[in-house]
């Protein structure tokens, strides 16, 4: 690839911020060096490891690798048989350690997303023993452990001993009564390695012993007394054994460096590929880029693409495209438009896709593979070589038009600019035209006209342009593809101050012909902003529909969620009012039946206590109201009714009081129930399975012989169940049948669970032959 090209198109600026998200100096040292691949299965390679690492870098929420330096120098070392410095080994264990890291974390893959990743981890070789033998040796860089082999244990123990000794005589000397007033102070201190005690000049005879330092002033002389000489003596003896001991241990370790140096080496390629892919997937991450598709075809297409060294708050997304029906593309328009930017950006990309990097754009970005990419970008005049601004693009042009070829990218900023406009203009066609006939994907910007009209007129070419907002003096950095550009040259003088009559003046010098070209050229930019700006309100409408579907969609689940939970609520309350309901006048029965002779102030006290039971079951179940009601003036004495409470047949025996309550016998009991609590005996709906089978014996005893419950789930069923069994017990009813199927067996199997638990029945047992058998559950009430 050109080297100049990666660096006028800042390609090394990317390089660089690819190298800062490496987590290691191998990695970044493997991140400089990146540079485009030359094929497309290279590129496509590169593209699914920076996927690859991207997936795992986002649902992890950061790397896998953790911390390793470059350990190749140390690995040469010791296979030439060198003992490595603790720090070398120190480094070799984090290197494994790493290792184990990343195989643990990437050497499995469930979902098969990463298979290029996963297997490149499965080539790690942790060597966990040789880890955990040199960091259960090597406690720091200068500090070896004790129990690094027991020689050294030994050693040192032998050394704390021969130590507590020593001072053990010094502490001595030092606190005796003839010796403490030689002294300088009681303190013991070391020199070269020897214990000694601070003696006074003077006193020098006093305290024999060797002389090992003596103060500035000469006024103290550190002296090792005789009495601990051969202890001192013994001690440096064993720190030259520990020091052999120590020098043995490193060997051995490095022994085993050197045995497992290719698989180490190995290691250490891995993972500094590994650093490589994660920090590309880091920088994808952080631009919000995407993987572009790769084509071989010379096609380019642009979708918002961004610039990716400007920041996102100032950047302007490109839509371009290029080597379908075009192959050369010609950009005009003001200074500072964007002009040149875009002209980067179309290299930058490309450079950064063929390196295998994602780019900052949307989905349907596509980047052609080119052998190399030419650019002639800024001014580089030489004094040195007394270039001018003209010569030294024309030199560096006539080198492109050496090289290039149809398998190539070439990119001109402000073509032929710097010289005579007129020769200027046609160099440019000349060049442009050689572009074509070489079928060379080429983007250009200029300021002639010539140009302009040069890509209307021929096949291949296109014009394509940045706006520029004569009402702010401002650009807005849109390419539009094409419109040629218009210079505003003009209006932004008129703006700026400059007289209408100078204005007009210069107008007056201009052709009639390029008149005519640049007001079509307005007019057309004109129309085309107007639509730009009716699309995107299009879009902006599209989108907040979208927004208020979405959240009319999310308010309908709300609602619907609140709704089932305020049934099941009810459901709950009813069901519980129910069982409260049927367990006390199941005891209210047991009363009227213990009372025999009945007391008649006592049966009618529990008949009150039952009615008002049944007012308050009647109460709590006045949520579904979806059956027919009776009114009150449609109700007189001698009227079937049906309770709501238990569906249970009643006689109305006196008409609606002024508490609009009724009177009501049902079976032997006579109640009060308020109006609303009734239905029609007639009109009564029936519940869903339950069917009354068993005819009325007689007007007190209108209740059925059968409950049929097939069909219902089973909380239904023993809801119809209880509601059957209360009226069958206030009927005078002995046995009774309950019907639900054989089917899986799961009803039945809950409802006989469910009776047997029920205060109103005696026992329960399978139908008979004749009598449904399984699928029936014959009840005794008591």
């Amino acid at each position: 690839m050109n080297e100049k090209a990666l660096r006028t198109l800042e390609f090394i600026k990317i390089r660089q911020m690819l190298s800062a998200l490496a987590l290691t100096e191998p990695g970044q040292l493997r991140c400089d060096h990146l540079l485009p691949y030359s094929s497309l299965e290279q590129v496509e390679r590169a593209q699914h490891q920076t996927e690859e690492a991207l997936l795992i870098l986002l649902r992890r929420g950061d790397s896998p690798l953790v911390h390793f330096k470059d350990v190749s120098g140390w690995l040469s070392l010791a296979q030439k048989g060198s003992t490595l410095p603790p720090r070398a080994l120190l480094d070799t264990a984090e290197l494994l350690r790493a290792a184990h890291a990343a195989h643990a974390a990437l050497g499995e893959d469930e979902l098969n997303r990463t298979p290029q990743l996963t297997a490149l981890a499965a080539r790690l070789e942790p060597k966990r023993l040789l880890e955990r033998a040199i960091t259960d040796t090597l406690i720091s860089e200068e500090e070896v452990a004790d129990n690094a082999s027991p020689q050294l244990a030994d050693i040192r123990r032998h050394m704390r001993q021969a130590n507590e000794r020593i001072r053990e005589r010094l502490q001595a000397i030092a606190h005796g009564a003839q010796s403490s007033k030689y002294l300088q102070d009681s303190l013991i201190t070391l020199r070269n390695g020897r214990y000694v005690l601070p003696v006074r000049q003077e006193y020098r005879a006093m305290v024999p012993g060797l002389v090992h330092d003596q103060s500035s002033s000469g006024a103290t002389l550190f002296i090792e007394p005789m009495a601990v000489v051969e202890a001192g003596n013994e001690l440096k003896e064993l720190q030259s054994k520990e020091r052999l001991e120590i020098e043995r241990i490193l060997a051995a370790l490095s022994s085993r460096v050197a045995e497992a140096a290719e698989d180490i080496a190995e290691n250490l390629d891995i993972l500094v590929e590994l650093d490589f892919r994660f920090a590309k997937a880091a920088l994808a991450r952080r631009m919000r880029a995407i993987r572009p598709k790769i084509n071989d075809r010379g096609y380019l297409k642009f979708v918002k693409v961004r610039h990716p060294l400007i920041p996102d708050d100032k950047v302007v997304p490109c839509d371009l495209w290029l080597g379908e029906d075009f192959t050369t593309l010609i950009i005009t328009g003001p200074n500072t438009g964007g002009k040149t930017v875009t002209l980067k950006t179309v290299g930058l990309i490309t450079l950064m896709a063929l390196a295998g990097l994602h780019v900052p754009g949307e989905l349907g970005t596509q980047v052609a593979l080119f052998d190399n990419v030419f650019a002639d970008i800024g001014d580089e005049q030489s004094i040195e070589q007394s270039l001018s601004t003209f010569s030294s693009h024309m030199s560096n042009i006539v080198s492109i038009l050496e090289e290039a070829d149809s398998h190539d990218l070439v990119l001109f900023d402000e073509l032929g600019a710097g010289t005579d406009p007129t020769e200027g203009a046609a160099l440019a066609q000349a060049i442009l035209q050689r572009m074509l006939k070489l079928n060379i994907r080429s983007v250009a910007t200029t300021h002639y006209s010539e140009l302009k009209a040069f890509a209307l007129a021929t096949p291949g070419a296109q014009n394509a342009s940045v706006e520029f907002d004569v009402s702010t003096l401002s650009p807005t950095y849109r390419l539009s593809i094409g419109v040629p550009g218009k210079s505003n040259a003009f209006e932004i003088s008129k703006r700026l101050g400059l007289s209408d009559r100078l204005i007009a003046d210069a107008q007056e010098l201009l052709s009639k012909e390029t008149l005519l070209f640049e007001d079509v050229i307005a007019s057309a930019q004109d129309q085309r902003q107007a639509a730009q700006k009716e699309r995107e309100l299009a879009e902006a409408a599209h989108q907040e529909g979208l927004r208020l579907k979405e959240e009319a969609q999310q308010l309908h689940q709300e609602m619907a969620q609140l709704r089932a939970g305020a049934r099941a609520k009810a459901r709950d309350e009813a069901r519980r009012i129910v069982e409260k309901a049927r367990r006390e006048s199941a005891a209210v029965l047991e009363e009227l039946k213990a009372l025999h002779a009945a007391d008649p102030n006592a049966v009618n006290r529990l008949r009150k206590r039952l009615s008002s039971l049944q007012d308050e079951l009647g109460g709590g179940l006045s949520l579904d109201s979806g059956q027919e009601t009776l009114r009150a003036e449609d109700i007189f004495p001698g009227l079937a009714v049906i309770l709501a409470v238990n569906n249970a047949p009643a006689t109305v025996i006196s008409p609606p009081d002024s508490k609009n309550e009724v009177q009501v016998q049902a079976g032997i009991l006579k109640m009060r129930v308020p109006v609303d609590q009734l239905r029609p005996a007639q009109g009564q709906p029936k519940q869903a399975k339950t069917v009354v089978r068993a005819a009325t014996q007689s007007a007190q005893r209108s209740v059925q012989m059968e409950c049929d419950v097939r069909g219902m789930a089973l909380d239904e069923a023993m809801a119809a169940v209880d509601s059957y069994l209360d009226a069958a017990v206030m009927g005078g009813l002995h046995e009774v049948f309950i019907i639900h199927g054989k089917g899986t067996g799961t009803l039945r199997a809950g409802l006989r669970d469910h009776l047997r638990r029920h205060p109103h029945i005696a026992s329960q047992r399978a139908g008979k032959y004749g009598e449904g058998e399984a699928g029936v559950t014959v009840v005794t009430l008591k």
